[in-house]
Parts: C-alpha cells; structure tokens; sequence
C-alpha cells in the first residue's frame, strides 16, 4: 500500500492515540520497580509513621526487610506541598526534573497540586509526547499538602539501599530525603 510520506495507515494512527490516551503524564502505574511494587494497605505486616516538616523528614532512616510490606503514614505538619518517594539517587534526579516541570507549568505551588485540563501543556515539547493532562501518580510516589495525611504501602522485594525524598524543586537538596535499608 502506497502513502504519502509522513502519514501513517489509519490503523496504526487508531492504536497511537489509543495508547497516548491511556498513559499518564508524569507515571508509569505499571513499571515495574526492581526494588518492590505497591500493595494494599490491608497487606501491610507493619505500619510506620513519617512526618514531614519543612525541609525534613522524622525519622530520617529506616530499616526494613525483604519481602516486608510497609504501610507508610504520611503526616505533613510543615507549611509547604511536599512529596514521599521511594527510589535510588539516580530515579530521585530523573523526578526531579519531572516535577520542575510540574512547578513551572503551574501544576505545582508551594502549597497544593492542580490537576492539570488536558492540552493544557505542551507536553511534546518536554520529550512525552502528546499526553492528555499531566498527573502526579506514581505508584512509589505521593504528594501531601500542608496539614494533610496521606498513605502509601509498598512490599519491598530484595536487599538494598534506597532513599525516600521530597523531590519538589529545591526540597531534596535543603536534605528533605531519608535512608531506606532494606536487608534480608
């Protein structure tokens, strides 16, 4: 079959679209983590407060087992939006520049998270290409605002190093991240 250049056939134009609807902005709700997966709370074998202060986490390290699964309450009693987020240095940078992004579309403000209206970002011109509206909903990720609780439960499932973080801009590097040791 013979096209034009730059024009794709109506089948594959069909299933693009169909994929770009259904992938979140700034998540991937099914990748897969080599470090655990979420779980429901209602799996959870411990439960562990973390409160969030302005620039800080209390406690600020923890100590888990493999195979564990940790239901984690989120208290933030400082006066600023801030993040839980489990991952590595390297996965914390890569987030970073994520919510940078976040912060300077107006998605993100000191205080509160907006949703963002569909085609309200230009999200080809960051390298997502054409996303409907941005959204923060990684599974190893949520955001608190000022005097909220939130939860998020994860089974851990092999030995390492982690870190939990803030990654709003500017929040990690003022040292609001903690060390995770998950051992056997």
């Amino acid at each position: 079959m013979f096209l034009p250049k730059g024009v794709l056939p109506r089948s594959l134009t069909l299933a693009a679209c169909l994929l770009a609807l259904g992938a979140p902005a700034w998540a991937s709700p099914a990748q897969n983590y080599d470090f655990g997966q979420a779980a429901s709370a209602a799996k959870a074998t411990r439960t562990v407060e973390l409160v969030m202060g302005d620039m800080s986490f209390s406690p600020k390290t923890l100590d888990i087992k493999a195979g564990e699964t940790v239901r984690f309450v989120l208290v933030n009693k400082g006066q600023l939006l801030h993040e839980f987020n489990l991952g590595d240095a390297a996965m914390h940078a890569k987030h970073q520049q994520e919510m940078l992004k976040m912060q300077q579309s107006g998605m993100l403000t000191p205080t509160a998270v907006k949703d963002m209206p569909a085609g309200a970002m230009d999200h080809a011109a960051m390298g997502h290409g054409a996303m409907p509206g941005m959204k923060h909903d990684d599974p190893n990720s949520v955001l608190v605002e000022p005097g909220k609780t939130a939860e998020l439960t994860w089974t851990f499932s092999k030995a390492g190093s982690l870190e939990f973080a803030c990654n709003i801009p500017g929040h990690y590097q003022a040292g609001m991240v903690g060390k995770l040791t998950v051992s056997q």
